[in-house]
């Protein structure tokens, strides 16, 4: 098999995924090509793929530094641009011996905040100018699609530097008052750690890591928030209690109780997300839980009382804060999620059953 004769391949792989809507392109030893449409795995046009068309549908599109990289490490991040279609994400990675990758489609408009589905308060967030943002939810919930959008409003809306930490580099964004430098861990910088260590030495007004994977990354994250500049991440969590948890599980307990205090300090806000089916089964839609570090959820991140957050973002309505029960109830009025589907992911069903269902409106007998 010549390299040659696999490169149209991919491309037509990749416009039947983009024609379908689908958010990923899977390739996969032994299964035709695959696609999610709207969270679901679908079979696209074409034979079943062998190891070795994986192999080569993949390293025709690395160089050769990439390919060097992806054979030390057992897998890669890198991007991908196509011309007409857009821009990918995607990571190659090995599988019972086999290289596979997923290929994930970039929009080439970046949505406003809004028309994600996001609420007025995560608009308000773009407008602080220290302290550190947290944008959380698992693998395919739009945190990333969601931090570009900050990023586009605060870029739009005052001027700056904003210094972009990524692996790889997935939204382009156009000129406005705003500088942005984009650095790609690997070509750029290092690491991410790295990256938001010289960011300081950049004059930055805004910091942005595209995501805190490790110790190193998170410490340096905290520091960056304690020296007045606003830092925003993307963290694999569920929820507000779930991300400090998870920040502060990673230090060895003897440096817990000062990340604590510097989490505490620091922290502005959490905005977790995951998306859901939409119930006409044409899309999928955003369901949010937003926690702003008032005094009261400060002193829950001190004193390590994270079982006490959600009773905060429950009063804390008027702060422009929401729980996911919230916005699952809110979505199955308007109509846009089952109720079936929204049950999956409440934290409370029973009470979610109660709140979400629209009462009937009395006759004139009553």
């Amino acid at each position: 098999m010549s390299e040659q004769a696999t490169l149209p391949d991919l491309i037509g792989m990749l416009t039947e995924a983009v024609q379908r809507q689908a958010s990923d392109l899977h390739l996969h030893v032994g299964n035709r090509p695959l696609a999610r449409v709207h969270g679901e795995i679908v079979e696209l046009s074409g034979e079943p793929l062998t190891a070795e068309t994986c192999y080569y549908l993949i390293y025709s599109y690395l160089t050769e530094a990439q390919r060097a990289r992806c054979e030390e490490q057992k897998g890669l991040d890198f991007a991908l641009d196509v011309p007409n279609l857009g821009r990918f994400r995607a990571n190659a990675h090995y599988s019972r011996g086999a290289l596979e990758a997923v290929f994930r489609h970039i929009p080439e408009q970046i949505p406003d905040l809004e028309t994600l589905g996001h609420r007025a308060s995560v608009a308000e967030l773009c407008k602080r100018e220290e302290g550190l943002i947290l944008i959380t939810g698992m693998t395919g919930a739009g945190t990333t699609t969601t931090l570009a959008s900050m990023i586009q409003r605060i870029s739009r809306t005052r001027s700056g530097v904003i210094v972009m930490i990524e692996d790889p580099i997935e939204y382009g964004f156009a000129p406005a008052l705003s500088i942005i430098k984009q650095r790609e861990v690997g070509p750029d910088v290092k690491s991410y750690s790295d990256g938001v260590q010289q960011a300081l030495r950049q004059d930055p007004d805004v910091i942005v890591v595209g995501e805190m994977r490790d110790r190193e990354t998170m410490q340096a994250t905290l520091t960056a928030a304690e020296t007045g500049h606003l830092v925003i991440g993307t963290l694999h969590t569920v929820d507000a209690s779930g991300a400090v948890d998870r920040i502060v599980d990673i230090f060895p307990p003897e440096q817990q109780n000062q990340v604590l205090t510097q989490l505490s300090n620091s922290l502005v806000a959490v905005v977790s997300q995951r998306l859901l089916p939409r119930a006409d089964g044409k899309s999928r839609v955003l369901a949010t839980e937003t926690m702003i570090a008032n005094a009261a959820v400060r002193a829950c991140i001190r004193d390590r009382k994270p079982h006490m957050i959600l009773g905060m973002i429950e009063i804390g309505s008027h702060e422009g804060m929401n729980t996911l029960d919230e916005s699952l109830a809110l979505l199955v009025k308007n109509g846009q999620v089952t109720l079936e589907e929204a049950l999956i992911h409440a934290r409370d069903p029973e009470r979610l059953q109660t709140t979400a269902v629209v009462p009937k409106k009395k006759g004139f007998f009553g």
